[in-house]
């Protein structure tokens, strides 16, 4: 059987091709090997508001990437002096394109902001500037460095399944979920208190992450979402 197509979201950005600057459709790489490694065919997926059933007609599995805050308006709060570099078409193209694979009951891995893209999109909010909660800025010290830390998982949960009662993570973020959405529960918490992972109940496999599993170690979330993909290719066949 062909390898299953998994999806990854691009960021647009202004990047650097020799004596060009232009804006382009980018992700980190380690999204792309993550994908592969776990036997799957990565593709990239641009924000754009139109062809949402196109894209998921190619798709077996569909990655929500990280990136920039989302709009607050998107969830009913004013923005706070620190939600930074708002892209308003990327929110409502993934917004769309999220709630297309939920429609159809397509594999979703949603990480970091994609977890946020995943809460906002069933009605929930987030929790714009974390130390304001918590007090510190532990999940996101340094900028451009990630912080490691352990999250505690639900045993009783899709992520506890798969990493067991508690786990090492990588996290960068300083916006953090607030009301969970409707049909999601969390499944995992850092020391703190803060939610770190979603699941959407009955769903076959939807789950956002506020961590960067991609740049750690431990491929499991991949492989599952990657033999999800498979199973969802094998049916529509």
């Amino acid at each position: 059987m062909a390898r299953p197509v998994v999806g990854i979201t691009t960021y647009v950005v202004p990047a650097s091709f020799g004596v060009w600057q232009l804006d382009s459709a980018l992700v980190p790489h380690d999204y792309v090997l993550a994908v592969e490694r776990a036997g799957g065919r990565p593709l990239l997926v641009p924000p754009s508001p139109d062809g949402v059933e196109e894209t998921l007609d190619s798709l077996d599995g569909l990655i929500f990437s990280g990136g920039s805050d989302l709009d607050p308006d998107l969830y009913g709060q004013a923005a706070h002096p620190e939600t930074k570099d708002v892209v308003r078409t990327r929110d409502d193209a993934e917004l769309a394109l999220l709630r297309g694979a939920l429609d159809r009951d397509l594999p979703v891995l949603a990480i970091c902001r994609g977890s946020q893209v995943l809460n906002v999109a069933l009605g929930g909010d987030l929790v714009q500037h974390l130390p304001d909660v918590v007090g510190n800025g532990a999940h996101k010290h340094t900028p451009g460095v990630f912080a490691d830390h352990e999250v505690e998982l639900e045993v009783d949960s899709t992520l506890g399944g798969l990493l067991g009662e508690r786990a090492p993570v990588k996290s960068h973020h300083h916006q953090g979920i607030g009301r969970v959405g409707v049909g999601l529960r969390a499944s995992a918490h850092a020391e703190d208190g803060t939610v770190e992972a979603l699941e959407a109940t009955g769903r076959p496999f939807v789950v956002g992450v506020l961590w960067h599993p991609e740049a750690g170690e431990d491929a499991r979330l991949f492989e599952e979402l990657v033999e999800q993909a498979r199973g969802y290719r094998a049916e529509r066949v």
